[in-house]
């Protein structure tokens, strides 16, 4: 028997699962169900992020799940958690509307809120944002709130009874991955509840950095969507986000402007 086969692999367990409104995930990484050839190649790259947390745009899907043309009809309740997002909001009003559509469509009392302010970056619009935030609440949902990389702005959402709050790492659908990591760093300093990035993660080298601010979390779409092969992408993007929450629980080493030798150079031969 070889040597190697003697060695039994390290299991290596987060000690601090992802918890969000009181329900356990083990996958980090949430994904969503745009922008995909054919809804089974959507499937089929869902199923290699590992993904349990798929959204669904309320406003722009056909809540029917009978019929097979349509997204819900390829996503299984028991096998996925479905998160419906107001994605395409423009005022508080709507998203209310279509949170609330949603739910009377048979989804969980979760809700990836959106209330977009301007139309050619989709920023969020950050007032109607917290007028949602509050009635939603108040209306026993489970708000997922996506915001921009403001401190203020993440704090007064976590008041208002946020369940989780998600920066952008730069506008949707971009791939300019995170522009700001101080701001999302500090958003996760400052907030006690899960904090998990939402928009401009392009490729897995990003997924991996932004995960190394702490976070807790990342949700993507187009990264994956729009990769030449999608599947793979997943795949990848899954293996980042577990490498960044290693990382950041390992704690890198210390940045040095001089070169440190690896060995110790006491005992050498010669000396």
């Amino acid at each position: 028997m070889a040597h190697a086969d003697l060695i039994s692999p390290v299991t290596i367990t987060d000690p601090q699962p992802l918890v969000i409104a009181g329900r356990e995930f083990r996958s980090r990484l949430m994904v969503g169900t745009g922008k995909y050839a054919s809804n089974a190649q959507m499937v089929e790259a869902i199923e290699a992020s590992g993904a349990e947390v798929v959204t669904v745009a309320v406003r722009r899907v056909d809540l029917d799940r009978a019929k097979d043309e349509g997204i819900l009809h390829h996503l299984d309740p028991e096998h996925f958690f479905l998160l419906a997002n107001t994605a395409g909001c423009y005022s508080a009003g709507d998203a209310v509307r279509y949170a609330r559509l949603s739910r009377a469509a048979g989804f969980n009392e979760w809700v990836k809120l959106e209330v977009i302010g301007d139309q050619e970056t989709l920023l969020p619009d950050t007032q109607g944002l917290l007028e949602a935030t509050e009635t939603l609440v108040s209306e026993g949902f489970k708000v997922l709130a996506y915001t921009n990389e403001d401190l203020v702005t993440a704090l007064k959402l976590e008041d208002a009874g946020a369940a989780a709050v998600m920066p952008l790492a730069s506008p949707i659908g971009s791939g300019l991955g995170m522009l700001n990591p101080y701001a999302i760093r500090i958003i996760k300093q400052r907030l006690t509840v899960p904090v998990i990035v939402d928009a401009g993660v392009g490729t897995a080298s990003d997924a991996c950095i932004v995960m190394e601010q702490g976070v807790d979390g990342i949700l993507m779409n187009t990264g994956i969507a729009a990769a030449k092969d999608p599947v793979r992408m997943a795949a990848a993007m899954k293996a980042a986000v577990e490498a960044g929450r290693n990382a950041y629980l390992a704690g890198r080493m210390p940045r040095r402007e001089i070169a440190v030798p690896s060995s110790p150079t006491m005992g050498m031969l010669g000396s």
